[in-house]
């Protein structure tokens, strides 16, 4: 779609919230190619994110992602990004000159739901005392600061927060040409 132009659209959002399932989506109905930085991660450092954390801590995580996201050079993407990309402010500015920052937004009890049922099977950027609700208190205003808009994801399919997103993006495009 013309609105887009070279610019990518980056989703934000806490583990579980639909980052990849609706990028995806989306990334079809935009005829963008699809991004998910934990995937890339996990490509680039042959094993998984939870190894990683494992093996070499959380600080040596923290430091491997934020150097991945400062390291994209894409344009006309949907980027699904890990859940604790909003910790790197040095990444954040990065991802806001590469596009639209989307936050798919759900309640903690729904979030808490979807790991519990493995909906996110990656592991969690987190310390062994910190609770998902910890993550969740911790990172929403992180989300709310960083966030060009907020999707409320509560209720809705897939496909309804995809309309959503196009209306969105379709309105900046059309503000943007005036």
């Amino acid at each position: 779609m013309k609105f887009i132009g070279d610019r990518n659209v980056i989703l934000i959002g806490m583990p579980g919230a639909g980052k990849s399932t609706v990028g995806k989506l989306l990334a079809r109905s935009l005829s963008l190619a699809f991004l998910d930085t934990d995937q890339l991660m996990e490509e680039r450092w042959g094993c998984s994110l939870q190894e990683v954390i494992d093996s070499e801590g959380l600080k040596a995580f923290r430091l491997k992602e934020e150097e991945t996201i400062l390291s994209l050079n894409v344009v006309r993407h949907v980027i699904s990004t890990g859940g604790s990309v909003v910790y790197y402010p040095p990444a954040m500015a990065h991802l806001r000159n590469l596009g639209h920052i989307l936050w798919l937004d759900l309640p903690l009890h729904e979030i808490e739901r979807r790991v519990a049922e493995g909906v996110e099977n990656r592991g969690l950027v987190r310390t062994p005392d910190q609770s998902i609700a910890d993550l969740y208190h911790q990172r929403r205003p992180l989300y709310e600061r960083y966030a060009g808009v907020r999707f409320d994801a509560l209720g809705k399919t897939d496909q309804q927060l995809v309309q959503e997103m196009l209306e969105f993006l379709h309105l900046q495009g059309s503000n943007h040409d005036r």
